[in-house]
């Protein structure tokens, strides 16, 4: 694959130059929700010092989101994704945001079994800090796309709890099929070779949640992005749903689409509740 080609269609800061704005504005809405919403903050699901979520519950919970955020496993952090919470607690869904380690300290498998401890965190702790988890969704964007959508995949051995207790996932602008990553300068710090990329795939993997899955991407995102998503859907069919591409949408503004009240991919989420 031409290196050029792939630097192009997966560097998203470089596509999107406005992304500080993005960032600027989710760390200031993120302050405020941690400052003004009820919440238990830099919860240890794990040894690890980045092992850490945080817990956002909702009076009258009617079950629970899990968000996985992005940063090609490698950057960004949960506190700047606090602001997600504010619009699923208003509508009685408590929220649970994780960190997990970063490469090139661990690698990307790594990650994915980070996220698949946050989850058995859930499920073990999160009724005493006041969740409710009869209906849980897995969802994460970017790089957290991906994870949310191999903790589906899991050995059913790595699973603290029934598979079926999950309702749902949504994986957003993620990356399913790694073997373009080779080629990205990222690659310095991912580390990948043929023999990770053949463990990381997801299109192949048999799942061991059954739940249905969204797999979503905005139609302003790269080709690539886009490609990645329908791999996905296509291989995961029929619990994978027909992707989702929002129109006039960009690698950072689905993150805006997947939060605000009314947007399909909203309302996508709440019909899993």
């Amino acid at each position: 694959m031409d290196r050029d080609f792939v630097e192009r269609e997966y560097n998203n800061r470089a596509l999107v130059p406005q992304h500080p704005e993005f960032f600027a504005r989710w760390e200031r809405d993120s302050a405020y929700v941690r400052a003004t919403l009820p919440g238990r903050l830099d919860l240890a699901y794990g040894p690890d010092a980045r092992h850490r979520l945080d817990v956002f519950p909702a009076r009258a919970s009617r079950g629970t989101l899990v968000f996985i955020h992005g940063g090609y496993w490698r950057s960004l952090d949960k506190d700047l994704f606090s602001w997600i919470a504010a619009p699923f607690v208003a509508a009685g869904i408590g929220v649970v945001l994780p960190r997990y380690r970063f490469v090139p300290s661990v690698s990307i498998g790594d990650v994915a079994n980070d996220a698949i401890d946050a989850v058995n965190w859930v499920f073990e702790h999160g009724r005493a800090h006041g969740l409710a988890l009869d209906r849980v969704v897995l969802s994460g964007w970017s790089a957290g796309g991906h994870l949310a959508a191999s903790v589906f995949a899991a050995p059913r051995e790595r699973l603290a709890f029934d598979p079926a207790r999950i309702a749902g996932g949504i994986a957003m602008s993620g990356v399913f099929d790694f073997e373009p990553l080779r080629h990205f300068s990222y690659n310095d710090e991912f580390k990948l070779d043929p023999a990770a990329v053949a463990r990381l795939d997801l299109a192949g993997k048999p799942r061991t949640i059954g739940a249905p899955l969204v797999v979503a991407a905005g139609a302003g995102e790269s080709s690539e992005f886009r490609r990645q998503s329908r791999v996905l859907a296509q291989a995961w069919h029929p619990q994978a749903r027909p992707p989702m591409l929002l129109p006039g949408v960009h690698h950072f503004g689905i993150v805006d689409a997947f939060a605000e009240r009314g947007q399909p991919l909203h309302q996508a989420a709440l019909s899993f509740f």
